[in-house]
């Protein structure tokens, strides 16, 4: 599988001719949205910033809601997480795992409080984990690293960070490389995965965002 980093909180996911598109931007957060052809798209919150999916094109199926589904030989779980106090219920956040090449990935959204134990359970088996990392409007750093712990993933890819270009508010990548000892990291265009190479241990990859500046 073919993991490329878009920006924001944007993945594309590839296996051959499947293609799975998470959390497609507009071009207001200041990234060109992606337009390319999608065979699926999963939407973690209705927030603007999570739920471009109108400008993906190729009649993608949808996934915006908790709830166990099958499209095209992709497999995705949507499991919703807790609302944080003082979050209204428009904000609302669903992780999904996805199951593509034989690999179990988990996209966790705007996750704004710790996972519960049930939650969790849900969420395994996985492989990778994408995980937003800049604060702000999701988990500090500390209790996203105990998430991370928690989940216990092979590989972990941190997302909704501050990069270059991107206009919303959020905290840099270096506070989570540190709680994780990793260090002298350069930044990938694309990487990919099969069963058979994932490391023995954890695994802090981290990939430069791909979409131009709009």
């Amino acid at each position: 599988m073919e993991i490329i980093w878009l920006g924001h909180s944007c993945f594309r996911l590839r296996s051959e001719e499947l293609i799975v598109v998470t959390d497609p931007f507009p071009s207001s957060i200041g990234l060109q949205p992606d337009s390319r052809q999608a065979t699926a798209v999963t939407i973690s919150s209705a927030h603007p910033n999570h739920s471009n999916w109108q400008e993906v094109v190729g009649e993608p199926q949808v996934f915006q809601s908790p709830g166990e589904y099958e499209y095209s030989g992709i497999a995705v779980r949507g499991v919703m997480t807790p609302l944080g106090q003082g979050y209204d219920l428009t904000t609302r956040n669903t992780a999904f795992c996805i199951q593509l090449d034989g690999l179990n990935i988990c996209h966790l959204g705007d996750i704004n409080e710790p996972l519960t134990s049930n939650e969790i359970d849900q969420l395994l088996p996985l492989d990778i984990l994408l995980v937003p990392v800049g604060g702000v409007c999701t988990l500090d750093v500390e209790r996203i690293y105990q998430s991370v712990q928690d989940l216990d993933p092979k590989v972990i890819i941190p997302m909704h960070y501050h990069t270059d270009n991107v206009n919303v508010p959020l905290g840099n990548l270096d506070a989570f490389l540190r709680l994780t000892g990793t260090s002298d990291v350069e930044p990938l265009s694309r990487v990919t995965f099969t069963s058979s190479n994932l490391p023995p241990n954890l695994q802090v990859t981290v990939l430069a965002p791909q979409a131009r500046a709009s």
